[in-house]
């Protein structure tokens, strides 16, 4: 008996699209910086140590993906500059930066433990993830959860010469 997942295609996964724009070691980088309020190329630099290539292409990326927005600036006495906001897509990302943040901290921590707390700005108690369903039923484990077809499944069809793996209808 095969895995019923191996029943659909995979050509339109939607996990493996996010992670074309997500999944380089920098990107989330980058994420965290905007979202702790460092907009700045040069200030991003300074405090990542990213490779200017790397950063540059980092970002045109996230623009171009619609994650980031880039907002005109000017110091006194300079050419023109340019910030990086978040713009909503980016936003709905922080639920995601946190998840990876929280596993880091359990699993990746000094000693010493997190060299960064997420607290709610009006009570002080530390941000978690959590799972839930639409219907507001927490999630205690991941294997509560079953993956079904949804609306953009498509049968997968073997490629020529391969066995199928699709259950006869």
């Amino acid at each position: 008996m095969h895995p019923p997942a191996l029943d659909w295609s995979v050509e339109n996964c939607t996990v493996a699209r996010a992670m074309g724009i997500l999944g380089e070691r920098w990107t989330f980088v980058v994420l965290r910086e905007v979202f702790n309020g460092v907009r700045r190329f040069d200030q991003m630099r300074e405090h990542t140590d990213i490779p200017r290539q790397v950063l540059t292409n980092r970002l045109a990326m996230l623009v171009e993906r619609g994650v980031l927005h880039r907002h005109p600036y000017r110091p006194a006495g300079e050419r023109e500059r340019h910030e990086y906001r978040l713009t909503p897509k980016g936003f709905d990302l922080y639920p995601v930066l946190v998840a990876i943040w929280e596993w880091g901290d359990r699993y990746l921590a000094d000693p010493e433990g997190s060299p960064v707390e997420m607290a709610h700005r009006d009570c002080g108690a530390p941000v978690r993830t959590r799972l839930t369903c639409a219907d507001g039923h927490d999630i205690d484990s991941p294997r509560d959860v079953v993956a079904r077809p949804g609306p953009g499944a498509h049968r997968r069809i073997p490629a020529a010469g391969r066995p199928t793996t699709v259950a006869a209808a």
